[in-house]
């Protein structure tokens, strides 16, 4: 479902989702500033690990981390106090915010939200490049 939203928010735009699921992209390190779309599985059992195991690995790296700007969750509310339990995990353990929480695959209004989220990060880290010593 996380792959569906992402397709979605980036139909039409210049932007890309790279699926943790494949080995290679795990494996890879991004280029520049990224935002991590997560989905929770934690279904109430506290023994069940609920960040995906691909998560785990691709934030091994200490320069993917570094990159990281913020975190989208996507999860199920049947899943009471561990709704969005991955999002908020990595989210605290990063120090970065969640941008955006979803239900499921998203709706609409959801993929609407996650690009104003995502124009305003690049237009903000834009600005952020630019200044004193720095080229505009």
């Amino acid at each position: 479902m996380v792959r569906l939203f992402c397709e979605r928010v980036c139909q039409g735009t210049a932007r890309r989702a790279w699926d943790l699921g494949e080995r290679e992209v795990r494996r890879s390190v991004p280029e520049g500033p990224w935002v991590l779309v997560t989905p929770s599985y934690k279904t109430g059992n506290p023994d069940n690990d609920t960040i995906p195991e691909a998560v785990r690995r691709f934030l091994d790296d200490p320069v993917t981390r570094r990159r990281l700007v913020g975190v989208m969750g996507s999860g199920n509310r049947n899943f009471g106090r561990h709704y969005q339990a991955a999002a908020r995990q990595v989210a605290a353990a990063s120090g970065r915010p969640v941008l955006l929480e979803l239900e499921l695959q998203g709706t609409r209004w959801d993929v609407e939200e996650a690009r104003r989220v995502l124009d305003a990060l690049d237009g903000a880290l834009t600005e952020g490049s630019s200044g004193p010593g720095r080229p505009a």
